[in-house]
């Protein structure tokens, strides 16, 4: 279960891992760590001593993946040169790059090793807030109807949003946040939807204490999420 819900994370926008103040760069794509079996594999038709690199599991359209010819089912083996080993390896290395510059990704397919062209684009504002929540350790969702607040219905029926998951031992699960906990608060900032809570976790450094307000039951709960030390 542990390794499914840490799966779940990883297959996020994969975007820079750190926090720092110019904006966070981005490709666009869904990505996994390669199975021991897909590491054989590799090994084995590529000549490869040892299978290393992340796999691509889904590019969205208009990205700067998309534009850059990366594909569903490309495995990214090297960044600028530099050997990629798994997700958090290549999320750092975007990290450490500027955006709006020209990366390469060396990618290796059916029919051989690829060198491709990327341009690193600014990650956009609501993309950046499940990417801090990533960081916490936990994602949200639309409820499935209108939720009703402590004492009544939301304005104009709008539905804050709800935690979907929790990664085992994150910072949020040793904060006590739970799957099904709506989310009323992110800070001193009320949100409604889930844009709303996107927009004002992107205006966060995810090595810093997050503090939520959430509903659980007929419940209002403060949860303060502090991050281990890195």
């Amino acid at each position: 279960m542990r390794r499914a819900a840490a799966a779940a994370l990883l297959m996020l926008l994969l975007s820079a891992g750190v926090a720092d103040a110019r904006p966070w760069s981005w490709l666009g794509v869904r990505i996994r760590d390669l199975s021991e079996q897909e590491m054989d594999d590799l090994a084995t038709k590529h000549g490869i001593r040892e299978g290393f690199g992340v796999v691509i599991v889904d590019v969205m359209e208009g990205t700067p993946a998309a534009r850059a010819g990366i594909k569903s089912g490309d495995i990214i083996v090297a960044f600028d040169d530099r050997p990629v080993t798994e997700t958090r390896a290549l999320q750092r290395m975007i990290a450490s790059g500027s955006v709006e510059r020209d990366a390469r990704l060396t990618v290796l397919r059916a029919e051989g090793r690829r060198a491709l062209a990327v341009r690193l684009m600014p990650m956009p504002h609501a993309v950046a807030g499940e990417r801090v929540a990533a960081e916490y350790g936990f994602m949200l969702r639309e409820p499935d109807g209108p939720q009703p607040e402590l004492g009544g219905r939301r304005p104009g029926g709008a539905a804050a949003p709800v935690v979907s998951l929790v990664v085992k031992d994150s910072a949020a699960a040793r904060a006590g946040l739970e799957v099904g906990d709506v989310i009323l608060q992110v800070g001193e900032t009320a949100v409604v939807t889930r844009d709303a809570a996107r927009e004002a976790l992107a205006e966060l450094a995810p090595e810093k204490s997050l503090r939520l307000t959430v509903r659980r039951d007929d419940r209002r709960l403060a949860v303060e999420i502090v991050p281990a030390a890195r």
